[in-house]
């Protein structure tokens, strides 16, 4: 059985194979072979800071000030939400080289290989949210900048054309996969921060640095309940990374310095500081409009004007990529008749019907401020369990026990009960529950517990608390088997000695493959 060692030698070697950016990825979520460990935190650095340097995190950055900040609290808050979003993301870059498969399937480790599936739903949640509001305001930003250069017309045709180009071709990049993938976000990050930056050129002289709506202006009716929910909607940013970062931290290679991953992860996040800041000095700037992508361009002088479609373009694709490339990755593994690119094409082709309806039937900013909020409540307390996991395993995993349910079998060190280990899950579940019961984010949820401080927003501190000390309790009551551990045991938590479960074959999966097999071959 194979089994991950921290001294494994390092996968990166001279015969180690960079595929072209226009060969479509062949790995789904199996174990990444140490051949195909291509990868450097420098990749990992780009793909997080590209996939962030868009139109979509702009749009978060104005939240602050639509929620009624000054520039300055505006800018505090965000500075706040990042700094926080980012440390509790940072450990999630670590699992993806030590099992060598994505964040979901990693997660059976603390969680059970069919508990994991906890990680499958919030990452399709958030791919659902980021692709949705990034070919939304993207799409808005194209348009926009056309009827404001030529005598276009705006209409809800025409943005719904502009959302289906969009849409079509962050699918086809996502169906290549990984190396396209790292290809345009290379391109995002340095095309894109140039762009964003020139904005300083074309708004300068309109800037308020003294800009304070006054009190009054307070969403929640006072500073301490909108600051605490604009940070909140910020932090959701770094936050949304957490189900993905295995994606693509599984080409790099095992031995890899966890130094060296952590640093990525922060630095990339801390650079997201400069589209979200830009969002926030232009919200200031049209404060009080409806739209803020149409008033932005038409307050932009005409050569930055034409610049926000390229801004707008290559943001939307770089996030929607991002989002949706992962979930189809691992919807593809929850449901076996399902290839890496079929999934993509149903997760993409279901966002899209979203951003539809989504765009016509309901109020923007509501509905982002809703979906925000939810994968911080549901997310957060599920990365600080797989936190707490990675470190009382001492970083140790086996790669062939997590693929256990992808493969149609049963057993091994990650089966607990029935492939569920409910340590995880009881401590998850009500944190989440919890959470939602205390969060403040109006209008879609409001909890019955909201105004317990005063209208401040409690829910991550309850969930985030929650989830902590109820996990380590359940650790201590209920040990967890000794072969779930590495050589060195377990790190300051309790162990029982049982036998682990022998991998077997489920034969009605082994059944469901080879009618696969018969029907492939069929065809």
């Amino acid at each position: 059985m194979s089994e991950l060692q921290h001294d494994a030698a390092p996968g990166a070697t001279s015969e180690v194979r960079r595929p072209r950016a226009t060969e479509v990825e062949q790995h789904g979520i199996d174990t990444i072979p140490p051949e195909h460990r291509h990868s450097r935190p420098l990749d990992l650095f780009r793909i997080q800071f590209g996939g962030a340097n868009t139109f979509a995190t702009i749009i978060l950055g104005t939240f602050p000030v639509l929620l009624g900040l000054s520039l300055w609290q505006a800018v505090a808050a965000t500075v706040v939400g990042v700094v926080v979003g980012s440390l509790f993301l940072m450990p999630m870059g670590l699992f993806g080289p030590l099992t060598g498969t994505n964040n979901a399937v990693s997660s059976g480790a603390h969680f059970g290989v069919r508990g994991r599936v906890v990680g499958s739903f919030l990452s399709l949640l958030t791919a659902i949210a980021f692709y949705s509001i990034s070919v939304w305001v993207s799409g808005d930003a194209v348009v926009g900048a056309l009827v404001r250069l030529t005598s276009i017309n705006d209409s809800e045709l025409l943005r719904g054309i502009v959302y289906a180009i969009l849409g079509a071709i962050v699918i086809v990049v996502v169906i290549y996969g990984y190396a396209f993938m790292l290809l345009v976000n290379k391109i995002v990050v340095v095309g894109n921060t140039v762009l964003i930056l020139l904005g300083a050129f074309a708004y300068t002289s309109k800037v308020d640095l003294g800009y304070d709506p006054g009190s009054s202006a307070y969403a929640l009716g006072s500073f301490w309940p909108t600051f605490v929910l604009s940070a909140l909607i910020v932090m959701g940013n770094p936050i949304s990374f957490g189900a993905f970062l295995g994606d693509w931290s599984r080409y790099i290679p095992k031995a890899t310095s966890a130094t060296r991953l952590l640093g990525a992860t922060f630095g990339a996040q801390l650079m997201t500081l400069v589209p979200f800041l830009f969002g926030v000095v232009t919200a200031t700037l049209v404060a009080g409009d409806a739209d803020y992508v149409v008033a932005l361009i038409n307050l932009s002088p005409a050569w930055y004007a034409v610049l926000l479609i390229v801004v707008a373009f290559l943001g939307g694709l770089s996030t929607g990529i991002t989002s949706l490339y992962g979930t189809g990755l691992d919807f593809s593994s929850v449901f076996p008749r399902l290839s890496r690119v079929q999934a993509s094409l149903f997760i993409g082709s279901l966002a899209f019907v979203f951003i539809l309806v989504g765009r016509l039937a309901f109020d923007l900013v509501g509905s982002v401020n809703a979906f925000i909020g939810a994968i911080v409540i549901c997310t957060t307390p599920w990365m600080v369990i797989m936190t707490i996991g990675y470190v009382v395993r001492r970083g140790y995993y086996r790669e062939s026990d997590l693929q256990v349910f992808n493969q149609g079998r049963l057993g091994g060190a990650y089966w607990f009960n029935a492939g569920v280990n409910w340590r995880g899950m009881a401590a998850w579940i009500p944190s989440a529950i919890l959470g939602l019961l205390f969060a403040n984010y109006p209008p879609l949820i409001e909890g019955p517990f909201r105004n317990v401080a005063g209208g401040v927003d409690l829910s991550l501190v309850v969930a985030i608390g929650f989830a902590a000390i109820s996990y380590v309790v359940l650790l201590y009551v209920f040990p967890e088997p000794r072969y779930a551990f590495g050589p060195d045991g377990s790190r300051w938590v309790p162990t029982r000695d049982v036998t682990m479960p022998e991998i077997t074959d489920d034969h009605r999966a082994s059944e469901h493959r080879a009618r696969k097999r018969a029907t492939v071959g069929e065809a």
